[in-house]
């Protein structure tokens, strides 16, 4: 477990990290369709948060991307970059989610967050800042759909819809259980929806999140309560 603090200069109010956003999701990479499912590396990413103290943990765990077998992990533990503020989330996240990936030896290949890339009002969420920062091929799958409006998707494992706002879709409801509510796909950095949605079927075999999140939600879970001595 490595230990980081936010940058010198990283936005601590909302107008600074706006305009940050700004000058950054110009350099999100849409037209590229990413890795192949089923090959190569996939790196989940999850942060966890101890609000009494202001510390985050982050867990980035690398799994083969065909087995799904875990090839490395890493966790950091810093300080809270920012204050809570709807739309900027990453900017609480971010510097120690960089410092986990850092510690690495691995190839990340394909990043998946818990979260959102351009299903975000601003079309640049925690996947896309992600990517764009890193160079890596990067996309969400979120639990809910935020403010985005969809139709259930039919109940097959597979079956999917748009995520909309307005008549622009900005991912896609995605049903990885038959029967179980969806979870939400959206594109972060250099990878298609389509293969985005690939992917996500291949990392849910057994349970409805991918196994990339479950895995990254349990160690920075773990790492948070070794920080704090929980």
């Amino acid at each position: 477990m490595t230990s980081d603090a936010p940058p010198t200069d990283w936005p601590t109010d909302e107008g600074t990290a706006r305009a940050v956003q700004d000058a950054l999701r110009t350099r999100v990479v849409l037209d590229e369709p990413g890795p192949a499912p089923g090959e190569g590396h996939v790196t989940g990413v999850d942060v966890a948060y101890d609000d009494e103290r202001d510390i985050v943990a982050a867990a980035v765990v690398v799994l083969d991307g065909a087995t799904l077998d875990v090839v490395e992990e890493a966790t950091a533990v810093g300080t809270v970059a920012f204050p809570y503020v709807p739309g900027l989330l990453a900017f609480r996240e971010i510097p120690t989610v960089l410092a986990a990936l850092a510690g690495l030896s691995a190839d990340p290949g394909l990043v998946v967050c818990d979260g959102y890339g351009i299903a975000h009002p601003r079309r640049f969420g925690l996947a896309s800042h992600l990517g764009v920062l890193t160079g890596l091929p990067t996309m969400g799958v979120a639990k809910n759909p935020f403010t985005f409006s969809y139709e259930p998707p039919a109940a097959p494992r597979g079956s999917a819809s748009p995520l909309l706002d307005g008549a622009e879709e900005v991912g896609r409801a995605l049903r990885t259980r038959e029967d179980v509510k969806p979870v939400f796909v959206s594109v972060g950095h250099r990878v298609s929806l389509t293969n985005a949605c690939a992917q996500t079927l291949v990392l849910t075999p057994r349970y409805r999140l991918p196994e990339s999140t479950r895995r990254a939600d349990a160690l920075c879970r773990a790492a948070l309560r070794e920080a704090v001595g929980a």
